[in-house]
């Protein structure tokens, strides 16, 4: 029986990459030039330091621009709440979405289920398995996923005839 997987992954070297070259470029910016903007990683968890709330946009609009040039979707970046650290300065958290949320898997499948497509969509995890008859019925139902959710970057994996 046909079938593939719906998941939403990032590649976590492309992150750390990505996450090394926007602190090169924060530490040559002349407008950053004696601040103390920087990026700190802890596997998926990114934690953004600057002197006040416009230099940490500023630090996160570097951030984005370098994880789209390494062909990471920054819809996957889920941004925190403005904390106030020692004196003046400013942090922000910044966790690396991965994996589809339950809630927005049960979503995806009464998407699938309400087009009254020949398929059959299963939650496995953090992965949504859509299985049916024919691939153009697997195919018709990734377009559908493709044009109903916007808001999470997702991969459509493991296609088997």
């Amino acid at each position: 029986m046909p079938s593939f997987d719906i998941v939403s992954q990032v590649n976590a070297q492309e992150v750390k990459n990505a996450v090394e070259q926007a602190s090169k470029e924060i530490q040559n910016r002349f407008d950053f030039k004696g601040s103390d903007a920087r990026i700190e990683q802890a596997e998926m968890a990114l934690t953004v330091f600057a002197d006040d709330e416009y230099k940490l946009g500023q630090v996160i609009d570097v951030l984005r621009q370098r994880m789209a040039k390494r062909s990471i979707d920054v819809r996957c970046l889920e941004l925190g709440a403005v904390e106030k650290a020692a004196g003046d300065k400013a942090k922000r958290l910044v966790t690396v979405k991965v994996g589809i949320a339950q809630e927005k898997a049960k979503q995806i499948q009464k998407t699938i289920k309400d087009a009254k497509l020949k398929v059959q969509a299963s939650i496995q995890g953090d992965l949504v398995r859509v299985s049916g008859g024919k691939k153009d019925e697997l195919q018709a139902a990734i377009q559908l996923v493709r044009t109903s959710v916007a808001d999470l970057p997702l991969q459509f994996i493991n296609f088997r005839d």
